[in-house]
């Protein structure tokens, strides 16, 4: 050695260029999903994108790369204030929730069963928590809300069905993905 001491080994989220693109890819693609199925009312997949990615690669993982698609989501579509905040609040709470349930649960059937439950659930929360955050930011009277929510409940269904049905059949081809990709990273 040349009298240096070797540096001191830290624990870090990300730990190399190859980690940071991998998340970078992986919210490129939630975008480009988002915008290929925009046309479609209450047609997505970045519910089922999130669910399993936070599955497979935890909860820290997860929510950096929600905060990131929240942010770098409003390049693509346009910047509204609630669709911020709503995004922020609610991909960070299903990647944590997931990422957590990852640590947690085995890839059974039953277990499977009750992560589809909890995705569905977790739809019925996002159309919940927009409906509190637009009326509250726009101001509306409490008829003017009434409304709102009244006029979300059929988007809200379909989302959930969209959601309930893009889990039964994507999060297992995505989470084998996803899983064979950290075993990858350092």
């Amino acid at each position: 050695m040349n009298g240096k001491k070797p540096l001191k080994k830290t624990k870090y989220l990300f730990y190399s260029a190859k980690e940071c693109s991998f998340v970078a890819v992986f919210v490129a693609t939630v975008i480009a999903a988002q915008l290929a199925l925009s046309a479609l009312p209450s047609i997505e997949l970045v519910s089922v994108l999130f669910i399993s990615y936070a599955f497979a690669m935890g909860s820290a993982r997860g929510a950096f790369a929600a905060t990131a698609f929240s942010l770098l989501r409003q390049l693509v579509f346009g910047f509204y204030p609630t669709v911020l905040i709503l995004y922020l609040i609610y991909y960070n709470l299903l990647a944590i929730a997931f990422g957590f349930l990852g640590k947690r649960l085995k890839i059974t059937k039953k277990n499977f069963f009750i992560l589809l439950l909890f995705a569905c659930v977790f739809t019925l929360l996002f159309n919940l928590l927009d409906c509190v955050i637009t009326p509250l930011w726009y101001g509306y009277t409490a008829r003017a809300f009434q409304a709102y929510f009244f006029a979300a409940l059929p988007v809200c269904l379909t989302q959930i069905v969209c959601v309930g049905v893009s889990v039964l059949l994507l999060f297992p081809p995505l989470f084998k993905t996803f899983a064979w990709a950290r075993r990858k990273l350092p």
